[in-house]
């Protein structure tokens, strides 16, 4: 019977060792693998995860120095050893400890909530016919091996398919099959999704095919409702996961499949520790598990666009729309001489739209009514007090507020520097859009949708994302806009046009990454138009009329974007054709934080090889935030192996001597560089 157990903790690994304690059984012999408990840990008591039991203490380890675990929290496990194999390959990984990758896995909450199910009983919803490329690709998915009991990964990699195709060609129906071949062979699925936003409406459909075999996870539900949650799936009882990033980690009997729908989006990756991207997770959880992995996206990330020209990935092509539509005309227009916001063509074309008794989606990714407050006569711009940013004037609570800190004050009546009545605000949100849509069409209905509209005010959102979607699908919202909410994953069958306002937005952010989401997130929003009836348009506006990205993405040539973005890529020996760690520090006083990341420069300069470089020591793009002055470190190599190495020993030689009122953030394969 085993009497002493090793327990890790939700703390930052001290490197270069990754420190589990040892304690012994409870006064009431409930300690158990998988299980949680409170133990004396220092001068505290805190929450640590029993990962090993064991019958003598470990070498060299006196046993009247062991301490006792004071109380367990749970009444049955809540990981196993596969779950703890995977925390600690992201422990290895993404240089944090196995405390901390337990943490994110296991849901916090202590007591168990019912929580609410999507509809359950049989299957309602009836499988619509599908298309010979549909037939092909699910073919191709479940026809490539029979599926066995025990099919294990022999190899590092799991079997990985992508489902490429245009928006409205079918990837969600070939999905829901490949989940009940599944299901029919006795596997668990787990089905990602981007975002919370977007889980409802997949959970719905979901639940409607496979009734109570569906469960969700996010972190929209409570700690209780989400360990509620798992342990109906830990029992078995949920064979079909659906979630964004943390479904990952879903504790599924007998995993056959994951599937991450959008792949492409930068949601996956986590910000904050670990700083894990569920793709890199569910290709190990694939591999540890014999399961497959079933990517799609009409956009797929440069990284997933190589390794299918490759062959590492098998592509699976779905070329038409479904449901009597095609891809719509899309027209970019200057706005260069445009009063206002919205220029001639796309007023025209949303009067036309609502004459037709159609639909329209305006596309901003800016909140609030502008973005910048400038003097012409002193050049003076306003900006928080706090970050290296300027505030964003939000007319309806008339205050101008930091949207990285939540800073704000009143909007000034001149140039608090020289006084002059000219200064005022430059650039366009969504509020100055809708304030000028109401204007312009008086008689249309219009609802915006951003974090600002969809927030939670006293345990109540102030408008409903799903009551939203709802009224817009129905026909009672003539003109949706908003921010990447409305460019993601939704299906109005009414949209006949949709509006770019500004594409130009994203392409002057410092991120070599920034063409990539430019001409992702246009042919995503796009994709919204023309999905049942053959008249769809877009009209993109924007200043930058030759923009390689923007006319791309206008002519729907992902071929032509992906072969001169990598082309540019391997020039400059950015990924996907390298590998990046990238280090922040982090300090309230400017002098320590340029110290330390100095320090961590000249420590790491004799620990890279000849294949890897160093870029920096230098401030971030956006050098301070929250009165946090920030400074960064880019270590690269084409291969992670030779920069984990290197990471690894310089952590633990920056250990020694750190300023203790610094902070270190580590982040690998990182996905925004500002």
């Amino acid at each position: 019977m085993a009497r002493f157990f090793d327990i890790v903790f939700d703390i930052p690994v001290r490197f270069p060792v990754d420190h589990r304690y040892t304690y012994s059984l409870d006064d009431k012999d409930e300690a158990a693998f998988g299980k949680r408990a409170m133990v004396p840990l220092g001068r505290r008591d805190c929450l640590g995860y029993i990962i090993e039991e064991r019958e003598k203490p470990p070498e060299g380890v006196d046993e009247k120095t062991i301490k006792k675990i004071r109380r367990v929290v749970d009444s049955e496990p809540l990981f196993d050893i596969n779950d703890v194999k995977l925390a600690l390959w992201m422990a290895g990984y993404y240089l944090c400890s196995t405390g901390q990758a337990l943490a994110a896995m296991i849901p916090s909450g202590r007591r168990i909530i019912r929580p609410t199910l999507p509809d359950s009983g049989e299957e309602t919803e009836t499988a619509l016919s599908i298309s010979d490329e549909q037939a092909a690709a699910l073919s191709a998915i479940t026809a490539s091996d029979t599926i066995t009991e025990n099919e294990t990964a022999n190899s590092t990699l799991p079997k990985m398919f992508y489902l490429y195709g245009i928006t409205g060609s079918g990837k969600t129906e070939v999905f829901l099959r490949v989940m009940q071949f599944m299901l029919n062979a006795g596997k668990s699925v787990i089905y990602l999704v981007p975002e919370i936003s977007l889980t409802n409406q997949t959970a719905k459909m979901i639940g409607n095919r496979f009734g109570s075999q569906a469960a969700t996870l996010h972190s929209g539900m409570t700690p209780s409702q989400r360990l509620a949650e798992w342990m109906r799936i830990r029992r078995g009882d949920a064979p079909i996961v659906v979630g964004p990033r943390s479904a990952v980690f879903a504790p599924v009997k007998n995993l056959g499949l994951i599937i991450i729908d959008e792949e492409h989006d930068g949601s996956y990756k986590s910000g904050n520790t670990p700083r894990y991207h569920a793709r890199q997770v569910a290709l190990r959880r694939c591999s540890l598990e014999g399961a497959r992995l079933v990517m799609g996206s009409a956009t797929p990330s440069a990284e997933a666009w190589k390794l299918m020209s490759e062959s590492e990935i098998k592509r699976l092509d779905l070329s038409r729309r479904l449901s009597g539509g095609k891809m719509p005309e899309i027209k970019l227009v200057s706005l260069a001489k445009t009063e206002g916001c919205l220029t001639k063509e796309l007023k025209d074309e949303i009067r036309i739209t609502a004459q037709m008794g159609r639909q329209t989606i305006l596309f901003l990714n800016r909140r609030g009514f502008a973005y910048f407050y400038q003097c012409p006569d002193c050049g003076w711009e306003q900006t928080c007090r706090r970050c290296s940013v300027s505030l964003t004037w939000h007319k309806s609570r008339n205050r101008c507020v930091c949207h990285y800190c939540g800073y704000s004050e009143p909007p000034p009546a001149s140039c608090p520097k020289c006084g002059s009545v000219e200064a005022g605000y430059r650039g366009f949100g969504t509020e100055m859009i809708e304030d000028e849509v109401n204007r312009a069409f008086p008689d249309l209905r219009v609802r915006r949708v951003d974090t600002d509209t969809i927030k939670k005010s006293g345990g109540r959102s102030v408008n409903n994302l799903e009551e939203t979607l709802t009224l817009f699908k129905t026909g009672m919202i003539d003109i949706l806009l908003g921010t990447q909410m409305v460019a993601k994953g939704l299906n109005f069958p009414g949209v006949r046009l949709v509006g770019v306002v500004f594409a130009d937005t994203g392409l002057h952010l410092p991120d070599f990454r920034a063409a990539e989401r430019t001409f992702s997130l246009i042919v995503q929003v796009a994709g919204r138009a023309g999905r049942y009836f053959p008249d769809g348009k877009v009209i993109v506006q924007t200043l930058r009329m030759d923009d390689p990205a923007i006319k791309r993405s206008c002519a729907i040539d992902v071929t032509g974007f992906y072969n001169a973005e990598l082309h540019q890529r391997k020039a400059l020996n950015f990924p996907p054709y390298s590998r990046l760690i990238r280090f922040i520090v982090r300090s309230k006083d400017e002098h320590r934080a340029d110290t330390a990341i100095k320090r961590l420069a000249s420590l790491a300069k004799p620990l890279i090889g000849k294949d890897a470089d160093m870029l920096g020591p230098a401030e971030c793009p956006i050098g301070v935030i929250n009165n946090n002055y920030r400074r960064q470190l880019i270590l690269r190599s084409p291969a992670i192996g030779t920069l984990h190495s290197a990471a690894r020993e310089l952590l633990a030689r920056y250990e020694k001597g750190r300023d203790a009122k610094t902070y270190l953030e580590v982040d690998i394969d990182p996905v925004s560089m500002l």
